[in-house]
């Protein structure tokens, strides 16, 4: 049992942590001064990076469906150039969609908070909601092609063996939504060990506010968040 004398001690030495900052900026010009005035180091680019399109399906992507959202005007254009460069190169392209089994099931809890014909878990097998935006730009001979269930493009999909297999250590994240889908694959490419780049134009969400609060969030701890020139160049210049 510790002295009284210890527990005083304790006691007095506590000191309590600063207040959570607030603020009256929007998430957009929070955004824009963090890329002003960069706090972090750069993971950079490594020795040989892989491109992972995330859901850049017509779900969310053509403006019949509900679901759908643009951010950058050009997002397809700009996911187009980087995974040709990254073909051309003999650098793997990896695209990703969800899709489920006529039940739902296979959407587990994550369909379980709504049930309508615009819920996640209605996008079935073989959809409209299902199929790649017609203005990609996909080799389906050499292209890795995954459907997925859950938010990161790594869970219960083959895409870590994949990497590993090309002895990839960098990965270029596109697609939607940042704060879903973007941001759970680039936290999960953190986790396994990999440098992790989000070009700024190739990534899209239904708010601004849930865009850029995330994209600060992932410059700030989980990925380099960049203008696509600097992919275009780093993969314009790579000679492997």
């Amino acid at each position: 049992m510790p002295c009284i004398e210890e527990e005083e001690l304790a006691v007095t030495d506590f000191v309590a942590p600063k207040q959570m900052e607030t603020t009256d900026k929007t998430a957009k010009q929070i955004f824009e001064e963090v890329m002003a005035n960069p706090a972090r180091k750069r993971f950079g680019f490594g020795n040989k990076l892989a491109v992972i399109n995330v859901d850049p399906q017509k779900a969310y992507t053509n403006g019949k469906f509900k679901t759908s959202y643009q951010t950058h005007p050009r997002q397809m254009e700009y996911v187009n150039t980087v995974s040709n460069l990254a073909r051309a190169r003999g650098l793997p392209v990896v695209w990703t969609h969800v899709a489920y089994m006529k039940d739902g099931g296979d959407a587990g809890v994550w369909g379980t908070r709504t049930d309508t014909p615009d819920s996640l878990q209605n996008i079935k097998f073989d959809s409209e909601r299902s199929e790649f935006d017609h203005r990609l730009e996909i080799d389906r001979e050499r292209d890795a092609i995954y459907r997925k269930k859950m938010p990161s493009a790594f869970h219960e999909t083959p895409l870590q063996s994949y990497l590993v297999w090309h002895q990839v250590d960098t990965v270029v994240i596109t697609g939607g939504s940042t704060s879903g889908c973007i941001r759970a694959t680039a936290v999960e490419s953190l986790s396994r060990g990999y440098r992790t780049i989000v070009p700024v134009e190739c990534v899209a969400d239904k708010h601004e506010s849930y865009h850029f609060a995330n994209l600060t969030d992932l410059s700030l701890k989980y990925a380099d968040v960049i203008p696509v020139a600097e992919v275009v160049n780093w993969l314009e210049e790579y000679r492997g």
